[in-house]
């Protein structure tokens, strides 16, 4: 288990700087939100633009997860739009193009996972025509990303179709693809659900857990805030993480404090690292 941090609390920065950065502050890993100004994977030359990452990366000593929830890379007008449960198959479609191609992406950088969610919903339909959209997209990403050899990690979040871990398992049930489909716990999210403790569930979904979000967050209201001033009681989480022997990263996600990105990010490590450094007796 390592500490790492996503690039999206690095959204004012270039991208090569907030790895150097992120490195430099002691970090161990980089979860990397693909966006417009972050390894673009619809601008020329992906191929090559990707290898150089990948080279910052290891000359750094970075591990790093391929995150997908970019606000406008897809639709500049409606943030995280389209999605896999989108009512037009068109739309549809476009999100899986883009999640495949983030596979892809994932494989050149010799990432450990690609992280993704649901969406929420856009039309009035029934909970199983949601449910039935999403896991016809979900099974064609297990293909893609089995045929690649890249597990997906899949994040139930507040005020998305699927924002709670029941509702995970019900998806995860329909996939039907456990040798790929994985999850995304973020630990706010568990906080904001009342699904506590947090070592409880996290010792529950060890076995399919890829890929840890960390930050602070308060029951009933999903903002992402800053260590300490929220309700998550951190002791809780990390023994949670070591009774389900979790080896991946723990990923520090504020993208809502880019304009501070630097100090952010080093109170964060100086905040968790007492939590993640073993005891001696």
């Amino acid at each position: 288990m390592f500490l790492g941090y996503n690039t999206n609390g690095f959204a004012h920065h270039r991208l090569e700087d907030a790895i150097e950065i992120i490195a430099e502050l002691g970090y161990g890993g980089v979860a990397l939100t693909l966006d417009v100004h972050h390894l673009n994977p619809f601008e020329p030359d992906l191929l090559g633009r990707t290898a150089a990452v990948r080279e910052q990366l290891v000359r750094c000593g970075l591990r790093c997860v391929v995150e997908t929830g970019s606000r406008f890379l897809l639709d500049p007008r409606r943030k995280h739009r389209p999605t896999l449960i989108s009512p037009d198959a068109e739309g549809r479609e476009w999100r899986f193009d883009f999640l495949a191609l983030c596979i892809d992406v994932a494989v050149e950088l010799g990432a450990d996972a690609v992280s993704f969610w649901s969406g929420a919903a856009e039309d009035d339909a029934p909970d199983e025509e949601l449910m039935r959209r999403l896991t016809d997209g979900c099974q064609r990403l297990a293909d893609h990303a089995a045929n690649r050899a890249v597990e997906l990690a899949f994040e139930p979040e507040p005020g998305m179709f699927v924002d709670t871990m029941r509702k995970f398992d019900e998806l995860s049930h329909r996939v039907g693809r456990d040798d790929v489909f994985r999850l995304t716990v973020d630990i706010g999210h568990l906080v904001c659900n009342g699904e506590l403790p947090v070592s409880q569930y996290v010792e529950e979904y060890g076995v399919k857990l890829r890929n840890v979000h960390i930050e602070d967050m308060r029951r009933g209201v999903h903002d992402h805030v800053l260590f300490g001033e929220g309700e998550v009681d951190f002791a809780d989480v990390f023994v949670g993480l070591r009774k389900a022997n979790y080896r991946g990263g723990v990923y520090v996600e504020l993208s809502r404090h880019s304009h501070d990105a630097v100090n952010t990010a080093r109170k964060a490590k100086a905040f968790l690292d007492p939590f993640t450094t073993p005891r001696t007796v």
